[in-house]
């Protein structure tokens, strides 16, 4: 194929009044998604109750989840806890639990006691033995706080991202590289918004990671700009552009490719708990590699970058003079 020859020759700045409307139009739909579907959020940042249960006989954790979810529990999180006998589960708020307003505490405290006990005789149904500590009630109060807290670490990262690029190379690419963040995360989220897909801390973690890894693609492609940039004499901005991502187009896919085979085994053949991990890095490495393509160059071309942008300073004239 083509893709995979070691030097390529598309015009991918020709397309990109298509791929920045495209771009522009997938972004309002999710945007659109995320304010009026919202997020699935799991019991990370809803809340509910946490029941620590110990068998006298080892237990598999798969085992212990199938357990609960035909009895209708919904997407119950079971943990272990160090050994094959003692596993955490956490259930999401029933009617009931969903405040954690002072004067409803002990009216939480007893729905989740109950809770506990119906969970237990699931557990026990088929004559194991197992003892469970007492229940604790997390309020949503805990998740809204969980919640505010990724959105700020979402936006540390994206602004410490441009401004190392920024840094590195000139302001256009660090414009240019926060412009692609926000894309890729938008996109990303609001495919997760729009199949439903329950949003824990571990997708959270994801969203991070594809962050990280969308940006690795554009400082490949744009050191190729800044290289070729120095290098030529009279090539055009939109040349030296489509020379740079043809020139690590390979890299590019190869690269999305193979990390693409490491986390899909997580979605596919992983355990529950992975499973979103491993589905938003896929989601998030196809929407940003093809943004390192067909958005983060066409928004530099659009922001003026030029050789003299990128050419080393010379010194002034005195400072030359005052060298010994």
């Amino acid at each position: 194929m083509e893709f995979f020859k070691s030097t390529t020759n598309f015009d991918f700045l020709g397309l990109r009044y298509v791929s920045l409307g495209i771009s522009a139009v997938l972004v309002l739909c999710s945007i659109g998604l995320i304010a009026t579907k919202g997020l699935n959020y799991g019991l990370d940042f809803t809340g509910g109750t946490l029941i620590e249960v110990k068998f006298e006989e080892p237990i598999e954790i798969a085992e212990v989840r199938a357990k609960l979810t035909e009895a209708g529990y919904h997407s119950p999180v079971v943990q272990g806890l160090g050994n094959t006998r003692e596993v955490a589960i956490r259930i999401a708020p029933h009617s009931g639990q969903g405040t954690s307003d002072t004067a409803e505490e002990a009216a939480a405290g007893e729905a989740s006691q109950k809770l506990a006990d119906a969970v237990m005789a699931v557990l026990t149904k088929d004559g194991r033995k197992a003892t469970a500590k007492p229940p604790d009630f997390v309020g949503p109060q805990v998740g809204k706080e969980l919640r505010e807290s990724g959105m700020v670490a979402v936006i540390i990262v994206a602004l410490g991202i441009m401004l190392y690029i920024w840094a590195r190379f000139e302001w256009r690419f660090g414009a240019a590289a926060i412009v692609s963040e926000i894309h890729d995360t938008i996109l990303t989220v609001g495919f997760l918004s729009l199949i439903g897909y329950e949003f824990d801390l571990t997708v959270l973690a994801a969203v991070l990671s594809v962050v990280g890894y969308s940006i690795n693609d554009k400082v490949v492609v744009f050191d190729r700009i800044r290289e070729i940039f120095r290098a030529g004499r009279k090539l055009e901005p939109i040349e030296v552009l489509n020379r740079a991502i043809n020139g690590t187009l390979s890299r590019t896919i190869m690269t999305s490719v193979t990390t693409s085979l490491a986390v899909g085994s997580l979605w596919l053949i992983g355990s529950p708990s992975v499973a979103g991990f491993g589905l938003t890095m896929i989601v998030g490495i196809v929407i940003g590699t093809l943004s390192s393509i067909f958005f983060a160059s066409p928004v530099l071309l659009y922001l003026g970058v030029s050789k003299r942008d990128l050419m080393p300073k010379i010194r002034d004239q005195s400072d030359l003079d005052r060298r010994p």
